[in-house]
C-alpha cells in the first residue's frame, strides 16, 4: 500500500474510532455527522449534550486506545435506502445524507464491533489491531456549522493528529509549535502592527507601526513598476450595477460582493423617497425586488429599480477597462500598463476568515496591461522577471501553476484556445515542458491564468502572484486601438499581481521572519537609548542625522532605566539599538546592539553608521551589519 493510501485508510478509520469513543463517553444521544481524513489527521463533527474542552482530551484518547485494544473486526455492508434509514433512525445528520444520495447510488455502511455503525464508502482497516501502531493526539475542538451553513446546527468539530509512527507525530508537533510561535496574528499584536474588531469583521485596522511597513511594500512595488514602464491610476471604490453586468462579475461573483442599494432607485408607486431615512434593513438578497425602510414608527416597502444598485468593488478590472476606454488609442501606445492599489472588498463566510490570510478588505499590487496579441509573450516574460526580483528580495521561492478554462467560462472557445496556447508557450520556454503544474478548469471566468505559489518558512504554499490573459473583458467593454493599417483592433488585457493581496503577503512575511523583518522593511529601524537624561541632546542629534538619511527612528528620551528602554526596543524587534553615553557623545560615535547578536559594536562613527543604514535601505538586503563593519571605518 502506498503511503498516501495508507494515511487515508488509517486516518479515516481513526475518525470512526473517535466517533465511537465520543458516543461511549457522552451517551447514545450524541448526534454524529461526518468524519473525513485531512492533511495531518482527521476530524469528526458532533452534536454533543456537553461542551468538549481541552480537559476532556486525555479521557477521549484513552477511550480510543481502549477501543483499539479490543481488536474488533470492521465489516462492510451494502444496504438499501430503507435499511440505511432504519439503521440511523434518530441520527438526523446521517438520515439527511442518506436522503440526499442519488437513487441509483450503492449505500455502504461499516460496522466496528457489534455496537457501532457508520455511513461510509470506505475503505477501512479490517481489524482495529491494525491501528495499534498508529500515533494520534487530539488537536483541538472548534465550532462548525452543519454543511457550512451558518443557519443550520452548530456542531463541535474534534480534530485529531494522526501519523504512522510516534516519531513522525513528534516531528509534526514540533512543526505545529513552530507555527504557533510564528503565528502572524500573535506577532502582529505583540508588535502593534494591526488589529481586528467585531465592528468590521475581516477588515484589519493598520496601526502606526504596521502602516509604516505597509507603505514600504507599496514603495518597493511602485519603484519596480516605474522602472518597467507602469503608470498608476485610482478609481471609485463603489460602482453601479451596470458596470458589473458588463464585466460579468454580477453573474459570476455576486455572492462575494458587498451591495450598497441606492435609495433613489427604490420607488413607491404613491409616494416620493423621503429625505430622511432612519434605518435601512440589511439586504441579504441582491436580486430581491423590494426593500423595507423604517421611517420613525412606519415601515415602507419600496420597489426595486436596478439602475441605482451599487456594489463595493471586489477587484479593479472593470475600472481599468473604463480608464482605457476614455480615449482612442494607437498601436504605438501599446503596451499600456495601469497599476492600481485601491481598497477592495470581498464578502466571505465568517468561518473562512483567518487573520490577514483571508480578509474582507484588502489591497493588491494590481495591474491591467493592454497589449496587441503579438506582444503577449514579451510582456508576460517581463512580468515574470518582476516576480523573480520581488520574491528574491524577500528570500522566498515560488512555482508556477497553469489554470485552464473553467465550466462557467465567458466567451468563445476558439479565443480561449488561443489564450491557453500563448500561456503554455511562455511556461514551456521559462520552465521547460512539464516544469509546472496544470490545474484543469481552474482559470478565471474571463481567461486562463498562471498562479505563482510561494513557499513559506514552514513549507506551506500560498497563491500570491497571478498572471491572467483576458480576451473577454476587452470584448465586453468594446475596447479598441487603431492598428498601423488604420483598422480598429481589440487589445488583449493581462491582469497581473505579484504580492497579490498585500494583507496575505504581509501575513506570510510576518511568519517567515518571525516578526524580525529585514532592515528596509522594519516599521522602525533604529531605537535610540540615551543612558541618562544628560545624553538626550546627543541622542536628538543622532536621531536627526538618521531621519535626514531616510531612516525610521524611535528615540526614548524618558528617565526610565536604560535596561528597560533596551528591552522595549528588543521586544519590538528593532534591527539596531543605539546606546549613547559620555564616550559616544564626546567622540561622535554610537554603540550598536544588532538584533539577534549578543555582542555590541562599540565606537562606530556616527557618519559610518548612517551610511550603512542608507546603503541597507537602498539595497534592500536581508542581512544586518556584521561585527567587522566597525573595523571598516
Amino acid at each position: 500500500m502506498e503511503r498516501e493510501q495508507f494515511l487515508e485508510v488509517y486516518r479515516h478509520s481513526l475518525a470512526h474510532i473517535l466517533a465511537k469513543a465520543v458516543i461511549e463517553i457522552y451517551g447514545k444521544e450524541v448526534q454524529y455527522a461526518i468524519g473525513p481524513q485531512i492533511e495531518d489527521g482527521c476530524y469528526y463533527d458532533f452534536l454533543i449534550p456537553a461542551s468538549v474542552g481541552e480537559g476532556d482530551f486525555k479521557a477521549l484518547e484513552e477511550k480510543m486506545r481502549e477501543i483499539i485494544k479490543r481488536r474488533e473486526d470492521w465489516t462492510r455492508e451494502e444496504v438499501s435506502r430503507e435499511q440505511a434509514l432504519e439503521l440511523f433512525e434518530g441520527q438526523k445528520f446521517k438520515t439527511e445524507l442518506i436522503r440526499d444520495l442519488p437513487e441509483d447510488e450503492i449505500i455502504t455502511i461499516y460496522r466496528t464491533g457489534e455496537d457501532f455503525v457508520d455511513l461510509c464508502r470506505g475503505p477501512h482497516v479490517e481489524n482495529s489491531q491494525e491501528l495499534m501502531s498508529v500515533a494520534y493526539k487530539i488537536r483541538s475542538v472548534s465550532g462548525a456549522y452543519w454543511r457550512g451553513d451558518e443557519k443550520r446546527d452548530s456542531l463541535q468539530r474534534i480534530y485529531l493528529y494522526a501519523y504512522p509512527s510516534k516519531e513522525e507525530l513528534k516531528e509534526h508537533l514540533k512543526l505545529v509549535q513552530e507555527a504557533l510561535e510564528r503565528d502572524h496574528k500573535k506577532i502582529g499584536a505583540e508588535l502593534s502592527l494591526f488589529m481586528f474588531d467585531e465592528t468590521a469583521p475581516g477588515m484589519p485596522y493598520w496601526l502606526p507601526r504596521g502602516w509604516k511597513m505597509y507603505q514600504e511594500l507599496l514603495k518597493f512595488s511602485r519603484e519596480i513598476q516605474e522602472k518597467h514602464g507602469y503608470t498608476e491610476i485610482s478609481a471609485p471604490l463603489i460602482n453601479n450595477k451596470k458596470l458589473w453586468l458588463i464585466s460579468g462579475h454580477w453573474a459570476h461573483y455576486i455572492n462575494n460582493m458587498f451591495m450598497v442599494p441606492g435609495l433613489s432607485g427604490w420607488l413607491k408607486a404613491d409616494a416620493q423617497i423621503p429625505n430622511v431615512v432612519e434605518d435601512v434593513r440589511e439586504l441579504d438578497d441582491p436580486e430581491a425586488k423590494t426593500i423595507e425602510v423604517r421611517l420613525g414608527r412606519e415601515t415602507v416597502v419600496y420597489n426595486r429599480e436596478n439602475v441605482d444598485t451599487m456594489a463595493a468593488k471586489p477587484m479593479n478590472c472593470p475600472n481599468a477597462m473604463m480608464t482605457y476606454k476614455r480615449t482612442v488609442h494607437s498601436y504605438k501606445e501599446l503596451p499600456i500598463r495601469y497599476s492600481e492599489y485601491d481598497v477592495l472588498h470581498r464578502k466571505e463566510k465568517s468561518g473562512q476568515m483567518n487573520g490577514l490570510f483571508r480578509v474582507q478588505e484588502f489591497r493588491q499590487d494590481d495591474d491591467h496591461t493592454f497589449v496587441m496579441e503579438s506582444q503577449i509573450e514579451e510582456e508576460i516574460a517581463d512580468i515574470m522577471a518582476i516576480a523573480d526580483e520581488i520574491y528574491a528580495t524577500f528570500g522566498v521561492t515560488y512555482r508556477a501553476e497553469f489554470s485552464t478554462r473553467p465550466e462557467d467560462f465567458m466567451g468563445d472557445i476558439e479565443v480561449w484556445n488561443r489564450a491557453e496556447a500563448a500561456l503554455k508557450r511562455i511556461l514551456d520556454k521559462k520552465y521547460g515542458e512539464g516544469g509546472y503544474e496544470i490545474n484543469e478548469g481552474d482559470g478565471a471566468f474571463y481567461g486562463p491564468k498562471i498562479d505563482l505559489q510561494i513557499k513559506d518558512a514552514l513549507g506551506r504554499e500560498w497563491q500570491c502572484g497571478t498572471v491572467q490573459l483576458d480576451f473577454q473583458l476587452p470584448h465586453n467593454f468594446g475596447l479598441t486601438y487603431q492598428d498601423k493599417d488604420g483598422s480598429m483592433q481589440m487589445p488583449v488585457v493581462i491582469h497581473r499581481a505579484i504580492y497579490g493581496s498585500l494583507e496575505r503577503f504581509i501575513g506570510i512575511i510576518i511568519e517567515n521572519f518571525k516578526g524580525a523583518f529585514p532592515f528596509w522593511l522594519s516599521p522602525y529601524q533604529v531605537g535610540i537609548v540615551p543612558i541618562r537624561t544628560e545624553h538626550n541632546e546627543y541622542a536628538k542629534r543622532v536621531e536627526e542625522a538618521l531621519t535626514q538619511a531616510g531612516v525610521r527612528v524611535e528615540c526614548d528620551l524618558s528617565d526610565s532605566n536604560m535596561k528597560e528602554k533596551i528591552k522595549k526596543f528588543k521586544n519590538l524587534k528593532d534591527p539596531y539599538i543605539l546606546v549613547l553615553g559620555d564616550k559616544e557623545a564626546a567622540e561622535q560615535t554610537v554603540s550598536v546592539n544588532v538584533r539577534g547578536s549578543n555582542r555590541q559594536l562599540n565606537g562606530m562613527a556616527l557618519d559610518r553608521f548612517v551610511e550603512l543604514c542608507r546603503k541597507q535601505n537602498k539595497e534592500r538586503n536581508l542581512k544586518l551589519i556584521e561585527e567587522d563593519s566597525a573595523a571598516e571605518q
